[in-house]
């Protein structure tokens, strides 16, 4: 099986910012961990700042990869465009979230992604990413 984390803006600072929230491990420390569970499977990792460079990662990784686990960060409240990439593409998408979105601020509740996602896990920190991952093997 082979699976995509893509992560976009501010997801480059974990293990920095707001430790409260998102915790003090570093995402590429916690890649390899999620490399380390999953021995026998092909994962990769993107992270990006800018909306349209993901968009042009999902639509390059959208027909060829067994799934996505997208972490749009505050794009996921905003963007038009990446909803409609992931709507466009074949791999299926699961929309994760580090925090519970539900429990914070009243515009980080409404995604635009939602509707095109196979499914939502949020609220878990990073294990958030490991039952992303756990969900494609069922």
């Amino acid at each position: 099986m082979k699976l995509i984390i893509i992560n976009g803006p501010n997801l480059n600072l974990l293990g920095i910012r707001e430790p409260a929230i998102y915790g003090n491990q570093s995402f590429e420390v916690w890649f390899e961990k999620l490399k380390s569970f999953y021995p026998g499977m092909e994962l990769d990792y993107y992270q990006s700042n800018i909306e349209g460079e993901l968009i042009n990662k999902l639509q390059e990784t959208g027909f060829s990869y067994d799934g996505i686990i997208l972490n749009a960060g505050g794009y996921t409240h905003t963007s038009v465009a990446i909803a409609d990439a992931i709507a466009s593409i074949k791999s299926p998408v699961i929309e994760i979230h580090i925090s519970n979105i539900q429990a914070r601020e009243e515009f980080r509740k409404n995604s635009m992604i939602a509707a095109v996602c196979k499914g939502i896990i949020s609220g878990f920190g990073l294990n958030s990413y490991r039952l992303a991952i756990e969900s494609f093997r069922y």
